[in-house]
């Protein structure tokens, strides 16, 4: 698996997994900021730009991770957080590993099926699927995702070499993922984040993430939409990590 490392000198290691149809650079500004103390580390998801791997599905790309943390990092780090698909995969994590990680962060995890949107990916993308490499659509996708305005060519370049196929695996994925009992044993410490102007469906979702995990943390960000925490306040973001991991004894 392809990934990204920021203060690999450092001992405590923090995992951050990108949104579908982004990539490692969602958590750049991040790991920037975080590189002085923690060796932050960002995975490129399957399926998505320049990654080693079709996408398979959640289960599988979270059973790739979890390999990864095996090999690399002694079999469980610091903290791991995620967005959207990403957020996805880690709740995935957090069930097939009850101690992966001694702290998460959950932003904007869909765990309500929606059978609808799963029917209609891939006729609709089998038929509009070419727009995605033309600049003037990207800029229209990218204007939607609320994104701040320094990320549009990382996000035009990648997205452009997503494959049609994968973006349908892990589109379709996303719309039927559903929490699997095995989460409630989890023993990290968890942050459940959704933007106050999500949609509903993803509102109750992190609402029933927070009720199924004991003791986690339920932070509904009035005023932001989809992913605007994580992508356009980093600042916010890293500085909420540390505040979340401050004190735990093995944090230089």
């Amino acid at each position: 698996m392809k990934t990204v490392e920021y203060g690999k000198e450092n001992k405590d290691v923090v995992v951050l997994l990108h949104g579908g149809g982004l990539s490692w650079w969602n958590y750049r500004a991040e790991a920037e900021m975080l590189a002085d103390r923690y060796h932050v580390v960002l995975p490129v998801l399957d399926g998505h730009a320049d990654s080693d791997a079709d996408f398979v599905s959640i289960e599988e790309n979270a059973r790739r991770i979890i390999s990864l943390i095996d090999r690399e990092y002694g079999g469980s780090v610091l903290l791991i957080g995620g967005l959207s698909l990403g957020a996805q995969i880690l709740v995935e994590i957090l069930s097939q590993r009850a101690g992966i990680c001694r702290f998460a962060v959950i932003e904007s995890a869909s765990v309500i099926p929606s059978k609808l949107t799963n029917m209609l990916i891939g006729p609709t993308f089998a038929s509009s699927y070419g727009l995605i490499k033309m600049k003037w659509f990207a800029k229209i996708q990218f204007k939607y995702l609320r994104m701040r305005n320094d990320l549009f060519e990382d996000y035009y370049r990648d997205t452009a070499k997503i494959t049609k196929s994968n973006m349908i695996a892990f589109l379709k994925a996303n719309t039927v993922y559903r929490i699997k009992p095995a989460l409630k044993n989890s023993q990290a410490q968890i942050r459940v984040v959704v933007g106050g102007k999500e949609q509903r469906p993803m509102i109750r979702s992190a609402k029933k993430l927070h009720k199924i995990l004991p003791g986690s943390r339920l932070e509904i960000k009035e005023g932001l939409y989809h992913g605007e925490y994580s992508i356009n306040d980093p600042e916010q973001y890293a500085e909420d990590l540390r505040k979340m991991t401050n004190g735990y004894e093995g944090t230089d």
